[in-house]
């Protein structure tokens, strides 16, 4: 779609400047791309942040998130103007009622997420060696090492919230499941981009497609693009 502009949602344990090669290769292709940052200090605080961006564009607009970022495009709801289609990178895609602690009880905890930390003020921090050996397996890691010292601390709160009607019922889907994920189990990937309809990429990555495949991320942006033309 001519003249839509991309917005970037970045998950937990991460900032905007995540997305910084994904974006590179966008606006080096003449794509109008933002990537805010999100305060994590709860659903309701990041939903707001990702309305208050969306209110800033004057025309067609593609939210691309990732991880937790997935959680805060989903809950756009019903009340999503000017959004013309979701793109879910490894990320959580919720049906209504659902929770990401729920869902992630069904199971063990995976390798990335097995040993967070939470601190006395409810927000859960990832552990060096977590987050470089799993969250970010498949990422030089001295650059992982980096992510990590930059991590944005999630309010464990998030993990508690329950989804209302999920913005992707009424907006075309597209969703790219990373399959050596150790924080969502692939999986789980698979079946939420089965149940929204989604048009579905698999690309052999960690928990970070947008770090350690760009390319990947981009030219799905650009079939979501392509296809809503």
């Amino acid at each position: 779609m001519s003249g839509t502009t991309i917005v970037l949602v970045h998950g937990a344990w991460a900032d905007g400047s995540c997305w910084s090669s994904v974006v590179e290769a966008l606006q080096a292709r003449g794509h109008t791309v933002i990537s805010p940052q999100f305060p994590e200090t709860s659903l309701e605080a990041d939903v707001a942040r990702l309305r208050q961006v969306l209110r800033r564009q004057d025309g067609p607009t593609l939210v691309v998130g990732h991880s937790y970022g997935g959680q805060i495009a989903t809950a756009l709801g019903e009340d999503a103007p000017n959004v013309v289609g979701l793109v879910y990178i490894a990320a959580f895609g919720l049906d209504e009622g659902e929770s990401i602690g729920q869902l992630l009880a069904q199971g063990p905890p995976t390798p990335a997420l097995g040993n967070l930390e939470i601190d006395d003020l409810g927000y859960a921090w990832l552990p060096e060696a977590d987050f470089v050996g799993h969250f970010a397996a498949d990422v030089d890691p001295v650059k992982a090492r980096v992510m990590h010292a930059a991590q944005q601390p999630l309010a464990a709160s998030t993990l508690e919230d329950v989804m209302g009607i999920p913005a992707w019922k009424a907006l075309p889907t597209w969703y790219l499941v990373a399959t050596n994920d150790e924080a969502i189990p692939p999986d789980a990937e698979r079946a939420f981009a089965a149940r929204m309809g989604a048009t579905t990429v698999e690309v052999e990555s960690s928990h970070v497609p947008m770090v350690s495949h760009p390319d990947a991320v981009v030219d799905l942006v650009e079939t979501a693009l392509a296809e809503l033309r």
